[in-house]
């Protein structure tokens, strides 16, 4: 059961572009209406989920009109959250001279104005705990600008440390709760008991074994369900939550079991697809 103080949770996938989700004509439905185009994917996904976790942004910064075509192609109550460019994150290792590159992406992801969710700041598990990378942390922390989201997400378990909690909250950040091989699970949901911002950022991630998308393949509602009841603990007021297809084959539908476990409504592209029918 979701405690009173969470008053928003949206689940959503992580991207939008995938051509196996388009389903085949005369064949079985999928996600997509048959025949479904690249360009009128988004269009389509934010009929059925209010918020997307953007994965274009880790390549780079997007030009200023794929940002307008983002805002003017979704509902109003859509929401983006954006990965941050791996030039800071990967290549760069947060090092001061990735700021004015993230100073810059904040800035251009403006234009998304109220649809914009939440900045992840994905870092890679070589990513330990030196004192450099300590160093570098506690400095472009300081350097985000306020009136955003941001969540850090660790794949080296180094950072479950008093230190690194502090940092975070000195700055207004949270901590990006993540189900994958990276860190244990139970060091996560102990982290989750630990956040004190008003908004949580979860990511249900899974092993890079599978090769097509269209389909459940591998059932983990067990799991699923353990996250639930973390996520219905969270004390924020605002959830987001992403399901990568590898969790376990088809983002969509396991998108949509979870917020079936969570109570939440659900909407399904079938519905969707019948419509589009109709005309």
């Amino acid at each position: 059961m979701l405690r009173d103080t969470v008053t928003n949770i949206r689940v959503g996938c992580q991207s939008w572009g995938y051509d196996d989700w388009v389903s085949p004509a005369g064949g079985d439905p999928v996600f997509y209406p048959p025949g479904t185009r690249k360009n009128e994917m988004l269009a389509f996904y934010s009929k059925v989920f209010d918020t997307i976790e953007v994965d274009a942004t880790l390549y780079g910064i997007p030009a200023s009109t794929t940002y307008e075509k983002w805002h003017s192609e979704t509902p109003g109550h859509f929401t983006f959250s954006l990965k941050s460019p791996r030039e800071i994150t990967h290549d760069g290792r947060l090092s001061p001279s990735t700021v004015p590159v993230m100073l810059e992406f904040i800035e251009r992801s403006g234009l998304l104005k109220e649809k914009l969710g939440v900045f992840l700041i994905q870092l890679p598990p070589s990513f330990d705990g030196s004192r450099e990378n300590g160093q570098n942390l506690r400095l472009f922390l300081d350097a985000l600008p306020t009136g955003f989201r941001y969540a850090v997400e660790f794949r080296h378990p180094d950072w479950f440390i008093d230190w690194t909690f502090d940092e975070l909250d000195r700055n207004g950040v949270t901590l990006g709760l993540v189900e994958g091989p990276w860190v244990q699970r139970e060091l996560m949901f102990d982290a989750a008991e630990r956040l004190k911002e008003n908004f949580a950022y979860v990511r249900i991630m899974g092993e890079r074994d599978l090769e097509k998308f269209d389909r459940v393949q591998r059932d983990r509602t067990e799991i699923l369900e353990r996250w639930s009841e973390t996520i219905g603990n969270l004390t924020a007021e605002h959830v987001f939550v992403y399901i990568d297809n590898y969790f376990e084959g088809f983002a969509p539908e396991t998108a949509a079991k979870l917020q079936n476990i969570l109570g939440l409504s659900v909407r399904r592209a079938l519905d969707f697809q019948e419509q589009r029918s109709l005309f």
